[in-house]
């Protein structure tokens, strides 16, 4: 491939803040899943918990901005001692959403989620990872016990009337969607959950993933060329911005890369970014990686269409 304007990283400007993450467990996590993007484990410390009075300026800075909603991720965020004071003061101001594995909940705990979450004019979203519908399919995943004990974790929240996200990263053949999927929903109504709301992710060929499968190809990089014509609202990085202890970063999945970090105010990100990454072209694939929205509509359009193919620079499908 030649080096030429058309082969160079695009530049991506934020058309708006509408979306704010906030990476309150850093890279610290109760497990060590292999395929984790960020490899996230109870050693990882290259981004460490936010502290409620780390996390409280970047809440304020956000409301002037006119951010309209917030996420929550890690790591695990519920081993974050200040979880919950951090999400009470974001649902006094907007909508939240916590990304989880679910096997740290406690009945006490889910009854403070239910609280504060009956308590505001805003919701309070959970998104559950479990990556398989069985001990057998999700433990070699995400280790010995996690599917029981993540499943028991849904059981609570849909007791206490929330309906989670299930979140399973494709660690099957894309065919095989409705068998998973099938198989998934038999077990969840088994707990209660009779119509769960589930999203299918395609892996991202980095961290950890990059050892149990496989690293992106030489050329799988965006091009200038590729977003001809392509749907920019695709991408999170073009109205969102996420949050560490050490400062605001382009987008949660380059948050461990020194590249990816843009200032330490949101005043500092608020200028675009070059796609440089090779993770950029799964999210330039699939839209919405991150974001609540896509699902399993998306996943259905993707079995449906062709992938991208980067070396030709063509567009996918999109939702």
């Amino acid at each position: 491939m030649t080096a030429t304007d058309t082969d160079r990283p695009p530049f991506l400007p934020l058309t708006s803040l509408d979306t704010l993450w906030f990476q309150v467990a850093g890279t610290l996590c109760n497990l060590r899943c292999n395929h984790c993007f960020i490899s996230c484990s109870p050693q990882n410390h290259t981004l460490g918990l936010m502290k409620f009075e780390q996390f409280k300026p970047h809440l304020d800075e956000a409301v002037q901005y006119g951010v309209k909603e917030f996420y929550f991720t890690g790591g695990e965020p519920f081993i974050n001692p200040e979880i919950f004071e951090i999400l009470e003061a974001t649902l006094a101001v907007g909508p939240a959403t916590v990304l989880t594995n679910a096997t740290r909940f406690t009945e006490e705990k889910i009854a403070r989620l239910a609280g504060m979450r009956d308590a505001s004019e805003y919701s309070l979203e959970l998104r559950v990872s479990i990556d398989g519908f069985s001990p057998e399919t999700n433990d070699p995943i995400r280790g010995p016990g996690t599917f029981v004990q993540a499943m028991n974790g849904v059981r609570m929240l849909v007791a206490a009337g929330f309906l989670p996200i299930i979140t399973s990263m494709r660690s099957w053949e894309i065919h095989q969607d409705d068998e998973f999927l099938r198989e998934f929903k038999a077990r969840l109504a088994e707990i209660g959950y009779t119509r769960p709301r589930m999203k299918l992710l395609p892996s991202l060929k980095i961290g950890q993933e990059a050892k149990r499968d496989h690293g992106y190809g030489k050329y799988e990089f965006v091009t200038e060329a590729m977003m001809v014509g392509y749907d920019e609202t695709q991408l999170l990085c073009h109205n969102s911005r996420v949050v560490s202890d050490r400062g605001v970063h382009v987008c949660p999945i380059l948050v461990d890369k020194p590249d990816a970090k843009l200032g330490v105010t949101l005043r500092d990100s608020l200028n675009g970014y070059r796609l440089r990454h090779q993770a950029c072209i799964t999210c330039y694939r699939f839209g919405a990686l991150c974001s609540n929205a896509g699902s399993l509509e998306g996943n259905r359009l993707a079995r449906s269409g062709s992938e991208a193919n980067p070396a030709l620079g063509t567009t996918p499908t999109q939702n």
